[in-house]
């Protein structure tokens, strides 16, 4: 990610983070062993909370029963091909079995590795436990990052069911496995809104349907509401747009005081570069989320 630039004189960190304006309280958050802080650009420290032992068996749980339903289900397929192929010679069901085997090896090592380089460092496990898989520096892991993690799983797994991984978990100041320790990624949990488990109304009620379709169409988000000059906006580019996003999807994981004041910094960077004036009765968030729109839109038209 590449920060928008910003004159010496007007960076002052302890202005910027005031998470940070105690050095004592900064030395503890350094070796709190549940949290992550990983330092930005606009230099603000972010709080990254790991997930534990318990989010992580539950998510290894959910797994390795999808895991077993794929070998059973390759393991049904084996027994019903290899009368066929054992009709032509001996040298055919060897090939198949060594095939199979080979399939096994794949699938057990495919199925994390490809998950979680493909699916925003998740499994299906993690996605249920609500954790998942980054780089020390807070980026999404990539293929090479997801290869050496798993590739390592074996090691974790001896002599049986994550022992050497569990105590490495537990012996680690970040909660990793070796794994984790060999690819240089962390297992994190994500801050979701709270929602109810039956959040639709028509699960409750017979009647809801009645009442939803009574009640108005909700109104559309601040930010939907704003426009903004196209002459501006254009001044701006992918740099910009990667500053305005990153922040946004980060910014319910920061403490209030850190987050306005990082929205504000943005914000005038974004005003300075573009000549665009916040438009009056709006939000500084709200400002960098139509900016954010409008740059996405832009993007899509070129």
């Amino acid at each position: 990610m590449f920060a928008m630039s910003a004159s010496p004189d007007q960076i002052n960190p302890k202005q910027v983070n005031p998470v940070q304006s105690n050095p004592t309280q900064s030395s503890l958050d350094q070796w709190n062993p549940e949290h992550h802080s990983i330092d930005t650009p606009e230099l603000v420290s972010i709080e990254m909370p790991l997930a534990g032992i318990g989010s992580r068996f539950i998510a290894l749980l959910v797994d390795m029963l999808l895991w077993f339903a794929g070998m059973f289900l390759l393991f049904l397929l084996f027994v019903l091909l290899m009368p066929a192929f054992r009709a032509f010679s001996k040298l055919s069901s060897q090939w198949v079995t060594a095939l199979v085997i080979f399939l096994v090896f794949l699938f057990n090592w495919g199925y994390f590795t490809l998950f979680e380089a493909f699916w925003n460092g998740q499994t299906p496990g993690k996605k249920i436990a609500k954790i998942r898989v980054i780089q020390r520096s807070g980026r999404p892991i990539g293929i090479l990052e997801s290869m050496a993690r798993n590739f390592v799983r074996f090691i974790d797994q001896i002599p049986s069911f994550y022992a050497v991984g569990i105590i490495a978990i537990f012996v680690t100041r970040q909660n990793q496995r070796l794994g984790d320790l060999a690819a240089g990624t962390l297992v994190v949990r994500e801050h979701a809104a709270d929602t109810a488990l039956w959040s639709d109304p028509s699960a409750r009620t017979f009647t809801a349907a009645t009442l939803a379709a009574q009640a108005p169409a909700m109104a559309p988000e601040p930010h939907m509401r704003v426009s903004l000059p196209p002459a501006g906006v254009g001044k701006l580019g992918a740099s910009d747009l990667q500053v305005l996003e990153n922040f946004l999807s980060r910014r319910l994981d920061m403490p209030l005081g850190t987050r306005a004041a990082l929205a504000e910094r943005i914000s005038s960077a974004i005003r300075a570069k573009s000549g665009l004036d916040m438009p009056a009765g709006i939000s500084t968030e709200t400002f960098l989320e139509a900016t954010a729109r409008h740059l996405r839109d832009l993007a899509r038209l070129g």
